[in-house]
C-alpha cells in the first residue's frame, strides 16, 4: 500500500510503500513493481529502494516521470495514498553494501540513479561507524538535484560524508561543485576529497552515464574488481 508520496523535483517523486509482509533488504537492492490493466496487459519495472534498511516496515522508491514510460506516468499522475501495488522482492546481490564491507566508498550517481546510493549513504550514516563516503551526484540543474536538502545537511554535519555536485546545465553554487558533466578531473577531485583510494566504488545511472564514468575510472587506474555498476534502462 502507498503510505506517503513526496515530491523530490519537478519530475521525481518518492513513494513510500508499506507491504503486508516487509522483508529485510540490503542497501542497493531493488523491488519489482507490476501493474495489470483491465484487459490483462501486464507491465513490470524495477525500482531501487532508497530508504535505509533499518527503516523496518517501509520501502521508499524514487520514480522519475518518463514521457514514454509505462509505469512512471501512472505512479505520478494516477496513483494516490492508500492505493495497493503489486510488489516483489527485494532482489539484487552485486550492487549492495553493508557495514561489514567497509570503506572508504566513492558513490557516483546520475539523475534518479541516486536511489540505491541514497540507501547506501543512509545505511553508512546509521551503522557504518567511521566509514568515509564521498558522493558525486550528477544532475542537469540545481533544482534537479534529488535529496538536495538532506544531502547538504549530511555534508554540513562533517561526519565522514561529503557531497559534490556535477551540474551539466547550470552553474555551480558551491566551491566543491562543478558546472559541467563528470570528467576525469572531477573524479580526481572526488578522490582528493576522499583522501585515500576507495575500497569500493558504486556507479548508478543511465547506460551512457555509466559507460562514460566507468571509462574515466579505468583510465585513472581503478581496479575493475572494486567498481560496481547499476544501469537504468528506462
Amino acid at each position: 500500500m502507498i503510505e506517503r508520496i513526496e515530491t523530490q523535483t519537478a519530475k521525481v517523486k518518492s513513494f513510500y510503500l508499506r507491504p503486508q509482509k516487509w522483508r529485510f533488504f540490503r542497501a542497493g537492492q531493488h523491488l519489482d513493481v507490476r501493474l495489470t490493466a483491465p484487459d490483462g496487459y501486464e507491465v513490470q519495472r524495477s525500482y531501487s529502494v532508497a530508504s535505509e534498511p533499518g527503516l523496518a516496515g517501509l520501502y521508499e522508491l524514487v520514480v522519475e516521470r518518463l514521457k514514454d514510460g509505462e509505469i512512471s506516468p501512472f505512479l505520478h499522475d494516477v496513483a494516490a495514498v492508500g492505493d495497493v501495488l503489486e510488489v516483489r522482492g527485494p532482489f539484487g546481490g552485486h550492487f549492495v553494501w553493508n557495514a561489514a564491507d567497509g570503506g572508504p566508498l566513492l558513490l557516483i550517481a546520475g539523475g534518479s540513479g541516486i536511489a540505491p546510493l541514497m540507501s547506501i549513504v543512509r545505511h553508512s550514516t546509521a551503522v557504518g561507524g567511521d566509514v568515509a563516503v564521498v558522493l558525486l551526484q550528477a544532475a542537469r540543474t540545481w533544482n534537479d538535484v534529488i535529496y538536495r536538502e538532506e544531502l547538504h545537511a549530511l555534508d554540513a554535519a562533517g561526519a565522514g560524508f561529503a557531497l559534490m555536485l556535477s551540474l551539466s546545465r547550470d552553474a555551480a553554487r558551491r566551491p566543491q561543485d562543478a558546472g559541467r558533466r563528470i570528467d576525469a578531473p572531477l573524479l580526481e577531485a572526488a578522490l582528493a576529497r576522499l583522501g585515500v583510494a576507495p575500497r569500493l566504488t558504486f556507479v548508478c545511472g543511465s547506460n551512457p552515464f555509466v559507460e562514460a564514468v566507468t571509462g574515466h575510472l579505468l583510465d585513472l587506474g581503478f581496479d575493475p574488481q572494486t567498481v560496481r555498476t547499476e544501469r537504468f534502462g528506462w
